[in-house]
């Protein structure tokens, strides 16, 4: 771990604490039970390979989190995950501007000035790729703290029409797809029912963890959907259209498009569905050694809905509840814990699961539906560790 990582966490932790956020009984953040102490090692996964290691980031590449290193309630800024479709585009900041169009009866455009001088809206979102999965050690994920203003101010500002019933969001980024046969250039685009627009905690976000958005993360203004999938968030967000028919961009209808197969009436049927809440999920993702004691750590992403529990079986052993942050917040990542003090010597198979007040349980890959495509991969995730 490198000192500029090293800097980097300890400054997350001091703005949070100072902020008051995540503060246990005893005045101690429950996630600052996750750092290595003195003295405490990784074990070893048997499941990833030695050699395994987070490249670092470069505009167009796919950077991913190394999940075995989470130790912290936000990600840092420079290790949250990145996913660019049409690479990082030139933004001229001075210059900048968010159009809203469509069916408005005042369209409008604001510098980005004019959206910091509103009022400030903060919210802890933690998301994922919808196409994160296991061989990526579900390293396509983070937590921050998102700062701007909510869209439904600015919604409201323009005076959405009755027809106006999808919001679509472009960003600054573009490439060449080829539809029907035609060649032609497209922004990066999603869209969302007028009612999920509204939501209280959807924001345009120039602000992460404090400081201004970075340009791998959609600078100047992107778009957080707290509770879905990160290909919602837009990033370099520059034009809010609304209309009265679906959005059919290839992020929408094409591309991010779960395929699986469902009941539907009682007829079984392929149903196709555009990615966008964030379904039940958690991992483990790394185990730690001290004085011959065992701690088992991991995650919990959903769509915002209070947990029941998360639990964790030991070579398919009973379920072991495991201690979850009771200070997280609606929309953020859950870590837990459990301490493992009967570990034997030899090879171990570990396996988490989350509930829901609901009564969901996060299901088994046999229980997954028949599902193709690579979207909205939530099942439990045996991880196998060798205890020395």
């Amino acid at each position: 771990m490198s000192g500029e990582k090293d800097t980097g966490r300890r400054d997350v932790l001091k703005s949070c604490l100072a902020l008051g956020g995540l503060a246990t009984t005893v005045g101690m953040p429950f996630w600052s039970k996750l750092a290595l102490a003195q003295g405490e090692e990784l074990v070893r996964f048997t499941d990833v390979p030695e050699d395994y290691a987070v490249a670092p980031k470069t505009p167009g590449a796919v950077h991913f989190v190394d999940t075995r290193h989470i130790d912290t309630f936000y990600t840092p800024n420079e290790e949250f995950y990145v996913v660019q479709h049409y690479g990082q585009p030139d933004i001229d900041m001075a210059g900048y501007s968010l159009r809203i169009t469509g069916l408005v009866d005042r369209p409008l455009e604001f510098s980005l000035d004019e959206l910091q001088r509103m009022d400030k809206f903060e919210v802890d979102a933690g998301f994922e790729c919808g196409g994160n999965r296991q061989d990526f050690y579900h390293g396509l994920i983070g937590n921050a703290k998102w700062g701007g203003v909510r869209l439904r101010d600015l919604l409201a500002r323009a005076g959405v029409q009755d027809a106006g019933i999808e919001v679509v969001f472009f960003g600054a980024d573009k490439g060449a797809e080829n539809i029907r046969d035609t060649d032609v250039e497209q922004n990066f685009g999603r869209s969302m029912h007028i009612d999920d627009a509204m939501r209280d905690e959807v924001v345009v976000a120039w602000e992460m963890n404090g400081e201004p958005l970075p340009g791998f993360h959609g600078a100047p203004v992107r778009l957080v959907v707290p509770g879905w999938y990160g290909v919602a968030n837009v990033k370099w967000m520059n034009h809010i259209h609304l209309q009265d028919r679906r959005y059919m961009g290839r992020f929408m209808a094409r591309d991010y498009v779960t395929l699986s197969k469902i009941d539907v009436g009682g007829v079984e049927r392929w149903d196709e569905r555009s990615v966008t809440w964030i379904q039940l999920k958690s991992s483990i993702v790394r185990v730690t050694k001290r004085d011959g004691s065992h701690r088992v750590t991991g995650f919990v992403l959903n769509d915002g809905t209070p947990l029941e529990s998360v639990e964790i079986s030991i070579d398919g052993g009973p379920w072991r509840k495991a201690a979850v942050d009771p200070d997280s917040t609606k929309y953020s990542w859950k870590l837990f814990y459990l301490d493992w003090d009967d570990a034997t010597p030899g090879e171990h198979t570990l396996v988490s699961r989350v509930t829901d007040v609901n009564g969901n349980v996060q299901a088994t890959a046999d229980q997954m539906p028949e599902k193709p495509s690579r979207w909205e991969n939530y099942a439990q995730f045996p991880r196998t560790v060798m205890i020395t």
